[in-house]
This record gives C-alpha cells, sequence and structure tokens, in this order.
C-alpha cells in the first residue's frame, strides 16, 4: 500500500467536491464548539450552585439529635419483658444537646489522616428583637480562622471583616436579609433575647450573604465564646464538630463509624444533599445528552455527502480499481477523507468553543443575591476538550466506514461496461 499515493488521491477528491467538504466541516466545526460551550458553561453553573451548598456544608456532622429515649422504664422491668409494650406520646430525653468529651473527640480527629480540618460550632435558637417585634433567627458560634479556611466564610461577608467577631467583645454577624429586617447598620447594637428569656446586647460587625435568601434572613454568627456566653454555657459547650475530608466520597462510611465510636449522631454531605446532587447530575446529563446528539447529527451529515461523493465518482473509482487499487487502498481513500473533515472541522471546533466560552466568561451578571459572581460561570476543563476531539474523530470514522466499504466492493468491470 502506498500511504503517500492513497494521501494524493484522498486530497484530489476532497478539493474536487470543496463546497459539499466545506459543508460537513462545518457541521463538525459547529457540533464540536457546541459541545464545548455548552459543557462549559452548564457545568460553570453547577460548580457555582455547588458551592453555594457544599462549600457551606461539612463532609460529617456531628452531633446530637433531640428524640425520645429509646429505653423506657418498662423495658427494664424483668416480669414484663415477655409482653408486648403499648407506649404512647413520649417525650424527648433530658440530654443535653452539647457532645460529650467534645475535647477527646477532636483530639482524635486531629490524628486521623482522613480528616483534612474540623471546625466546632454552637447552634443557639434566638429572638431578634425589632421594636415591639420578635423575629426568630439562629445564632451560630463558629471559630472564625477554621470557618473561613474549610467553609470560605470570608468570601460571604459584604460589609465588615469576619475576625472582628474574634477582636470585638459580644459581636455578630448578621445575615443581609435579617440585618434588612432589623434595619442594622454597621457598629448598631441589636438586641436579642435567648429561649430562657435573657437579653443580651451584641454589636454588629458586619453582614454576611450567602446567595440563600431564606437563609440569610434568619442566620448570624458570633465568636464561640460569645454564643456560650449568650447561652450561660460552660466553655466547653458545643454543639457540633464539622468535619471536611481528604476524600468526600468516604463520609457515609466514616460516618457510620465515628456514630459507633463517639456515640454521636453523625450525618453525612450525601444524606444531607441527596436532592441537590440529584439536580447536579441531571443537568450535566443534559448537558452531555444534547452535545452528543449535536456530533451524531454531524455524522449524519458527513455520511450522506460521502454516500453522494461515492456515486458521483464511481467512474474514478472504477478507474483506481481498474489500474491497480484494492478495495482496502479504496477504502482507506475514503476513511482518510472522512478523518480529515472530522479532524480539522474538530480543531475548529475546538477554537470556537473556547472562544464562545471566553465570551460568556466576559458578560457581566449581577444579582442581588449572588454579591461575590460578576460575570456568568465558565468551567474550561480539558477534559471536555478530550471528549470533544474523540467523539468528532470517532463520529466521522463511523459515518465514512460504511461508503467507504460500499466504495470498496465496486465492481469495475460492470461499471465500464456500462459506459
Amino acid at each position: 500500500m502506498n500511504y503517500h499515493l492513497i494521501i494524493d488521491v484522498a486530497k484530489a477528491l476532497l478539493l474536487a467536491r470543496w463546497k459539499q467538504t466545506l459543508v460537513a466541516a462545518i457541521g463538525v466545526t459547529f457540533s464540536i464548539g457546541m459541545f464545548i460551550t455548552l459543557l462549559s458553561f452548564m457545568t460553570g453553573l453547577n460548580d457555582l450552585l455547588d458551592g453555594l451548598v457544599l462549600n457551606r456544608t461539612p463532609h460529617i456532622r456531628l452531633y446530637n439529635e433531640i428524640k425520645p429515649n429509646p429505653n423506657q422504664p418498662i423495658y427494664q422491668v424483668k416480669e414484663y419483658a415477655d409482653y408486648h409494650h403499648f407506649i404512647r406520646s413520649i417525650k424527648a430525653s433530658g440530654d443535653r444537646q452539647s457532645i460529650y468529651n467534645n475535647g477527646a473527640i477532636m483530639q482524635v480527629l486531629q490524628e486521623d489522616k482522613r480528616v483534612s480540618g474540623f471546625s466546632p460550632k454552637i447552634t443557639a435558637q434566638v429572638f431578634f428583637n425589632a421594636g415591639a417585634i420578635e423575629i426568630t433567627g439562629v445564632v451560630n458560634g463558629i471559630e472564625v480562622i477554621k470557618e473561613s479556611q474549610l467553609f470560605h466564610f470570608n468570601d460571604y461577608i459584604v460589609a465588615g471583616e469576619a475576625a472582628d467577631l474574634e477582636k470585638v467583645p459580644n459581636s455578630i454577624i448578621l445575615g443581609k436579609g435579617l440585618a434588612d429586617k432589623l434595619l442594622a447598620e454597621l457598629g448598631d447594637v441589636v438586641q436579642v433575647t435567648t429561649a430562657k428569656g435573657e437579653i443580651f446586647p451584641l454589636k454588629v460587625v458586619g453582614f454576611f450573604q450567602s446567595g440563600m435568601l431564606e437563609f440569610d434572613k434568619v442566620q448570624s454568627y458570633a465568636s464561640i465564646m460569645t454564643t456560650q456566653k449568650l447561652l450561660g454555657k460552660p466553655g466547653d459547650y458545643i454543639t457540633d464538630i464539622q468535619i471536611k475530608l481528604t476524600n468526600m466520597t468516604q463520609a457515609p462510611s466514616i460516618a457510620q463509624e465515628y456514630r459507633q465510636i463517639f456515640g454521636t449522631d453523625a450525618e453525612d454531605i450525601q444524606t444531607a444533599n441527596a436532592q441537590f446532587e440529584t439536580g447536579s447530575f441531571i443537568r450535566t446529563l443534559i448537558s452531555y445528552a444534547v452535545g452528543i446528539t449535536l456530533l451524531i447529527v454531524a455524522g449524519f451529515g458527513i455520511y450522506n455527502i460521502l454516500n453522494m461523493m461515492i456515486f458521483e465518482k464511481m467512474d474514478s473509482i472504477a478507474i483506481l480499481k481498474a489500474i491497480g487499487f484494492s478495495g482496502s487502498d479504496v477504502k482507506s481513500i475514503f476513511l482518510l477523507i472522512a478523518l480529515s473533515i472530522g479532524f480539522f472541522g474538530g480543531v475548529l471546533g475546538l477554537m470556537l468553543g473556547f472562544g464562545l466560552s471566553l465570551l460568556i466568561d466576559q458578560v457581566p451578571f449581577t444579582t442581588a443575591s449572588l454579591p461575590t459572581i460578576t460575570t456568568y460561570p465558565v468551567n474550561y476543563s480539558l477534559a471536555f476538550y478530550a471528549i470533544g476531539t474523540s467523539f468528532s474523530l470517532i463520529t466521522t470514522f463511523l459515518a465514512g466506514w460504511f461508503p467507504s466499504r460500499k466504495a470498496s466492493q465496486v465492481d469495475p468491470v460492470v461499471i465500464i461496461r456500462g459506459k
């Protein structure tokens, strides 16, 4: 097989029908370009939405659930051990919400190589006093440095400084929605009423905006020490331990392990955000489906063009076979034509997709709920370009295989006799 000669013949056939070749290449270019653009934009949007929830969510949360005591007194009476018990209106047990031995637990977490970091937290239900009105809210007691390192707390501060929670005694950072309800400004003092009816003044040192309006209407942050004082609890009072793992996919199994070792409730991120992750998966699946459909449509266009080319070039094919070209040589010629269209169309498509992605990335996108986002999100993952290149070559190869197989089976005697 003379590869140089086959390339020259394929080139001649391509140029002889250059308008059809151009149409086929444009089809591949458009398909690849839209595939790259669609996936880049949709996955960028998914990453943005995931970040709003997953970046703020621990991989594992240790806490004590408020629930009825499963060991009722009647279960302890041996005389009634074989009886069926009917118990109604069981109330929650009097166990405290704080995590027992939290210092020892955090020491174990510190030594666990599967844990990339952890942050203690206190969750307190309170009322914010706005004149005669009491607004329900939540004060989250946090360690600011760890919260910023693990959960990007600094990124959501739209006014003031997160570090002021540690520097300024009895201070608080309000959610933007909550601050608007209270008509609070930086430096103002808000009155907080605890569940026990005690009123506590806190100085506003900042506002945060997470992108979830309902969340921002009730949430606020203070230091752990301030929250302990607010609740009248000792210095070892902790209600939650938030854990980030080196591998998030291990969260369900590690949560089960911690539940047994520490004797606390443990919630993994997959369980807490199952519905959200399903939505992200479906959006990505739809993006891939649409992109692949575009590539398949382009493949059918190449198939039709090669079929017409073979029909119009029957005389040329017959002459090639008559002068010594074998069926495999003819097949190679038309496969080379198809792959050339796929390759050059694919390269232009990658450039088109990248250019459109850059263009989308520069389009201003401003919304009150996402103050840190200024342009539309785009993901420039190299995986999309690799997938696009692979599909363009595979699709055009399959589109060229059947016409080239048909061309290789042409009988030159029948064609020349018919002329």
